[in-house]
């Protein structure tokens, strides 16, 4: 086995990511410690090989995360929020917080500590906008830039002391236990209300997080440092992704395109009301339509899966079964 009885530390463990990066790694060879917040019970479905070290990343003190990494051959970071989340404003003072500086702190800590190999998991927005410079998706979404900033945060605290791999994740489909999917809140929870469902067209590149745990894997074992990876299971236009996820729960939808200049007056709309709340969304509702809903951030990841090992899920059946898990008890289904 590869992981030769080496030990990782994962920074976020208990969370979906983390969770599927310690199955993967386990199954490897290596030993895993997870850092993680005392959020959800582990009793009776969380491997007992993991030492699990309960702290908040957020306001550990430097030498204590020192401490905590001491002994670790590797180190995952899958913390942090995405673009998902809606801070109070200022939204870029949240996501600079959030994934920077904290990012900062816990790459140079593992440094200090002796830790030899990272990955960081990323945004695929960073790969567009190093890709399409001209959209300028840093200057107008404070959570593309504070992506951006992340990796090279991570890169500078990493220095000359450990390699440093960055797998850019797209839309990201897979269920654990006792953690109802966000894709609840985000999709299910908006879209069941309109029928038909009006959304522009375009699409977007997507992955299983089985194979995300793959790529990590195959990125502490053989990732180059400072190499960016954007890696991605299947390019799926948004009408197609809604037809797995409401035909999952047996929701029949019509689906209408509408032009992202039309989409972009309600953007403008949702913006004021979040603006009113004093809340700021990571990614600007009065451009998101434009920017980024009606394109096709598709990636062609053959290189990146042939480089890291990664592909053994089929992202369908995950969009699927992560739908699924939105309605433990199944959907209800009720005229909107």
């Amino acid at each position: 086995m590869e992981g030769k009885d080496k030990r990782v530390m994962i920074v976020g463990g208990t969370g979906l990511l983390g969770y599927h990066a310690a199955l993967e790694l386990l199954k490897r060879g290596y030993r895993i410690t997870a850092l993680a917040l005392e959020d959800v019970d582990l009793e009776g479905w969380y491997p007992k090989e993991i030492e699990v070290v309960y702290g908040d990343v957020f306001t550990l003190p430097p030498k204590q995360l020192v401490e905590i990494m001491k002994g670790h051959h590797a180190m995952v970071y899958a913390m942090g929020p995405d673009d998902r989340t809606v801070p109070t404003a200022p939204a870029s003072r949240y996501f600079r917080e959030k994934l920077v500086d904290t990012s900062a702190r816990v790459f140079d800590a593992a440094r200090q500590a002796g830790v030899k190999r990272s990955v960081l998991l990323g945004s695929y927005f960073h790969h567009f906008h190093r890709l399409m410079p001209h959209l300028g998706l840093a200057a107008r979404h404070p959570y593309i830039m504070a992506r951006i900033e992340q990796e090279t945060a991570a890169l500078d605290a990493a220095g000359r002391g450990m390699d440093v791999m960055i797998l850019e994740l797209p839309y990201i489909f897979g269920t654990m236990p006792n953690r109802v999917p966000l894709w609840k809140e985000v999709f299910f929870d908006r879209l069941l209300k309109m029928n038909p469902v009006l959304y522009p067209d375009g699409g977007s590149s997507m992955i299983c997080v089985k194979n995300v745990a793959e790529a990590i894997a195959g990125a502490i074992s053989k990732g180059v440092h400072a190499q960016r990876y954007a890696i991605g299971d299947q390019n799926l236009r948004w009408k197609e992704m809604f037809a797995i996820m409401f035909g999952a729960i047996g929701v029949r939808r019509r689906f209408i395109h509408v032009p992202h200049w039309l989409a972009a007056i309600a953007g403008r709309f949702m913006m004021f009301r979040e603006r009113r709340r004093s809340m700021e969304p990571g990614l600007n509702l009065a451009y998101i339509f434009r920017d980024v809903i009606s394109r096709d951030f598709f990636l062609e990841p053959a290189q990146s899966a042939a480089l890291l090992g990664y592909g053994s899920c089929d992202v369908k059946l995950a969009i699927a079964e992560t739908a699924r898990a939105c309605f433990p008890s199944g959907y209800k289904n009720r005229k909107p």
